[in-house]
């Protein structure tokens, strides 16, 4: 807590501004705040890990996807063969169309991987950064309120 209260002590600009009331007015760069606290590296560096390994996941469906691929052009060759029997041309044309099954169901779970990880990935962001926000937003407040300012701008809009 303590980086994050030198960091908000630099950025938290104090303007006095006279008028009839003498308000105390502060403002805070929220975005500054948030971007060097270092919850948010954090955060963001077990963002791009979980990444890294949806990405490693995925990869090797694709590599299962591209094995089929390979062995029904295989069996397609084999099947042009004139010198095959017609019992051997049923038994690979049988084969083949049972990898075109396995490949379509392998294509369809990639595509519900890749959708589902991808929520998954971005809701995981979201409740990080609102916790980051959150935790922030209550350390200027206790500064606010022990500094007795009465306004505070943040001027990252």
């Amino acid at each position: 807590m303590k980086p994050l209260l030198l960091s908000l002590a630099a950025v938290l600009a104090v303007t006095l501004t006279p008028s009839l009331h003498a308000q105390r007015i502060a403002t805070v760069d929220m975005n500054k705040v948030f971007s060097s606290y270092y919850k948010t590296k954090d955060a963001e560096a077990k963002i791009n890990e979980a990444r890294a390994t949806a990405k490693g996941e995925l990869d090797e469906r694709m590599e299962s996807y591209k094995k089929n691929l390979d062995a029904i052009n295989k069996l397609n060759e084999e099947i042009q063969k004139p010198e095959l029997s017609k019992e051997a041309k049923e038994q690979k044309m049988k084969a083949r169309d049972e990898k075109i099954g396995e490949t379509k169901g392998l294509e369809r779970e990639i595509t519900e991987f890749r959708s589902t990880r991808e929520k998954q990935l971005q809701e995981q962001a979201v409740r990080m950064r609102n916790g980051i926000v959150e935790e922030i937003t209550k350390i200027v407040q206790d500064i606010v309120k022990t500094k007795g300012y009465e306004l505070v701008f943040d001027k990252s809009g």
